[in-house]
């Protein structure tokens, strides 16, 4: 690598970010400055609330109105992004710089069809012809991988899983080809093998088109992989920035050191992270990683046999009239229909831990939905400890005994918070409506020590979901979910929005919930180290259907079906070599 040049694509200088609260001023950066040069990716990396994504947002000129940079500067190709206006900002975003966002529901519109949400991109920054804009909105649909693009291309953002709406947002963000690509988590929700996809396409673009890319990530075995440097933040401060191979190998932080160590990986076992733990052996009791105790019971808690979940195709209103005229009386139903799960059948014991993993759309999500009852199967039988609650619809089932014994961990913390409520009253809701009677100081002491089971600091309860970081709303929906002590409590990607160390936390503490509390876990991750730790058993599914299921430690260690065997090589590792050349910064 060559000697890095006088002048950065983006130099970030003394950048001071305080915010207007309830109860008073916040600094949310103190004199944050890197830099970025043109065919290089800078990761940033930090726990939640350290100030990563208000640094990126605040170089793009969207910060929240209760925020304003009081003193630095950001300097973009010649251009101070601090302080422009609007009106310069709005041109200058998404033509020459993009950012994908952490909430990628959030940030797609939900009333607008995924490929018009990409034409408008293409249509307002870039010189494409319309009648060829449709085409290329596919085109970038397929470079992110997304199955089906010409189908996929009529969906809504709620008809997709948040995998697959986080790969929409990489593709608009990618659209117009830009020269500063900020990502902010930008594979939170995506399984391994297109997260190794995705970031393999950012990485060449930055080197093929000298782009200039800042990753934002709670994962350090993607930041390893991928970055020629690195920027640990700590509570608004830049605590150490060296090249990724250094940090890495002799990193001089104690608090870069506690981001390593808490780094799950192929050999990592779950008293590892007891080391790292925020939390106190009052709360936490250090165990045996997945351990074969006496809360496994062989009485099966949940039995799925034949399931079953079809959707229609989307057509057009002209493709519709000439399938009807001239297809339809020969199509079968499922040649007319899209089969999210497959007929698919798995037994969960009490006690036990289960892991569910596959790429983004294979199925995962809306099992997930199903058991939970959040959606109605098209066929099959979903048996809970002995009652087909398959058979209740789903609007009913909100009223039936069982609905407390059955809780979820929803994949996006933003969207399955209500707005209007604070993170106390988010973690009160199920108390109140499931829970016994309790009187209001019993309810405050029961949700302070729920926000101190998962992390959560006392003063952050009074805060609204848009005042709170993505793993902070993580933590919220976790209280919240293991409010009523549920029997089968499904975790849908829970740990995605969490920095390491709270994911350490956060996994140390399901553990002992199930282990004490006989808890029964069906835990949808892409994570598979993750799943490695904490799971007894795993289920891979792929295009709805189950292709291989075994004892987590040996399915993971030696997988029989090539589809599981390229998920497993496509884990991010700190071990592991990085994949990028030695990139010379022009």
């Amino acid at each position: 690598m060559t000697d890095t040049p006088a002048i950065p694509l983006l130099a970030i200088k003394d950048l001071t970010v305080e915010f207007k609260t309830r109860g008073g001023v916040v600094e949310a950066l103190h004199q944050v400055g890197f830099d970025v040069y043109k065919r290089e990716m800078v990761g940033v990396v930090g726990e939640s609330g350290s100030g990563k994504s208000v640094t990126a947002y605040t170089v793009m000129g969207i910060l929240d109105r209760a925020g304003r940079a009081t003193s630095g500067t950001a300097n973009f190709g010649g251009f101070e992004m601090i302080g422009a206006r609007e009106k310069d900002l709005r041109a200058l975003r998404g033509r020459e710089a993009s950012m994908i966002f952490q909430s990628p529901r959030t940030a797609l519109n939900p009333i607008r069809k995924v490929g018009k949400q990409i034409e408008d991109v293409l249509l307002e920054h870039t010189a494409v012809h319309r009648r060829d804009v449709k085409q290329k909105a596919i085109d970038l649909l397929a470079q992110v991988r997304i199955l089906r693009p010409e189908q996929r291309y009529h969906a809504y953002p709620y008809e997709l899983s948040g995998g697959m709406c986080q790969r929409v947002m990489i593709a608009i963000a990618l659209a117009c080809e830009p020269a500063l690509l900020i990502a902010d988590e930008p594979t939170t929700g995506l399984d391994v093998t297109t997260q190794k996809a995705t970031m393999d396409i950012v990485r060449d673009l930055t080197s093929e088109r000298n782009m200039a890319a800042i990753l934002i990530t709670h994962d350090l075995g993607l930041a390893a992989r991928y970055c020629q440097r690195i920027v640990v933040m700590q509570k608004g401060l830049v605590v150490e920035a060296a090249l990724t191979e250094e940090l890495f190998h002799n990193p001089q932080h104690p608090y870069t050191k506690k981001l390593i160590k808490a780094t799950p990986r192929t050999d990592s076992r779950l008293e590892d992270l007891s080391e790292v733990s925020e939390l106190n052996e009052a709360t936490v009791a250090t165990a045996p990683a997945v351990p074969s105790d006496a809360s496994v019971q062989t009485r099966p808690l949940l039995e799925v046999r034949g399931l079953i979940k079809e959707y229609p195709l989307h057509e057009t209103a002209e493709r519709r009239r000439l399938i009807d005229r001239i297809l339809r009386p020969n199509l079968t139903p499922k040649q007319a229909t899209f089969r999210a799960v497959d007929e698919i059948s798995f037994t969960v014991n009490a006690g036990e831990s289960v892991g569910l993993v596959g790429e983004s759309g294979c199925g995962k999500s809306t099992t997930s939905s199903m058991v939970t009852r959040l959606l109605d199967p098209t066929a099959g039988t979903i048996l809970f400890d002995g009652e087909d609650i398959g058979a209740i619809p789903a609007r009913k089932f909100a009223r039936s005994p069982l609905r407390s014994s059955i809780q979820m961990v929803f994949q996006d913390p933003t969207e399955s918070l209500n707005p209007r409520f604070s993170a106390f009253d988010a973690i009160a809701e199920p108390l109140r409506r499931l829970g016994d009677p309790m009187n209001r100081a019993v309810m405050a002491a029961r949700i302070e020590e729920l926000a101190a089971l998962v992390g959560l600091p006392d003063e952050l309860l009074t805060r609204f979901p848009h005042q709170l970081s993505g793993g902070q709303k993580a933590r919220v929906g976790i209280a919240r979910a293991i409010a009523l002590n549920p029997k089968l409590l499904i975790l849908d990607e829970p740990t995605s929005a969490l920095d390491v160390s709270v994911q350490a936390v956060v996994l140390l503490l399901l553990d002992r919930l199930r282990r004490e509390l006989g808890m029964t876990y069906i835990f949808v991750s892409h994570d598979l180290n993750v799943v490695r730790l904490l799971c007894n058993r795993v289920i891979v599914m792929n295009e709805g259907q189950i292709v291989e299921t075994g004892d987590a430690e040996e399915l993971l260690s030696n997988p029989r079906e090539a589809y599981t065997r390229a998920l497993v090589d496509a884990i991010p590792n700190l071990s592991r070599e990085r994949t990028h050349p030695d990139l010379v910064l022009v």
